[in-house]
């Protein structure tokens, strides 16, 4: 199943949270590179198919892209291959800096 989690929310969960979730960024290189969550994973979206057996299908997952739909793609890709505990983050990191990081850089 995929949770919806809004910046306010994940921020909250992230630091109560006693296993982190893996943060998995799906934008491009240059975006990653422009602002990212710290701790977050960069596989940009075209190169999970390949890398997918990097990854836990039971392992909590929040996936990030620029405003969240990107990565909700991403979400169900793994869904349908048998990952089961996704997040996919509200608005992505733009609302991310926006109300959780205002000295994020923004695009």
């Amino acid at each position: 199943m995929i949770h919806q989690m809004n910046p306010t929310a994940l921020q909250r969960y992230l630091t109560a949270a006693e296993v982190k979730p893996l943060l998995i960024d799906v934008r491009e290189d240059r975006e990653f590179a422009q602002c990212h969550i710290e701790g977050a994973v960069h596989i940009p979206m075209a190169a999970i198919p390949g890398r997918i057996a990097e990854l836990d299908p039971a392992r909590e997952t929040v996936l990030i892209c620029h405003h969240g739909m990107r990565s909700l793609r991403v979400a169900h890709f793994l869904e349908q291959r048998g990952f089961t505990n996704l997040i996919n983050l509200q608005g992505g990191i733009d609302a991310w800096a926006a109300v959780v990081d205002p000295v994020m850089p923004r695009y």
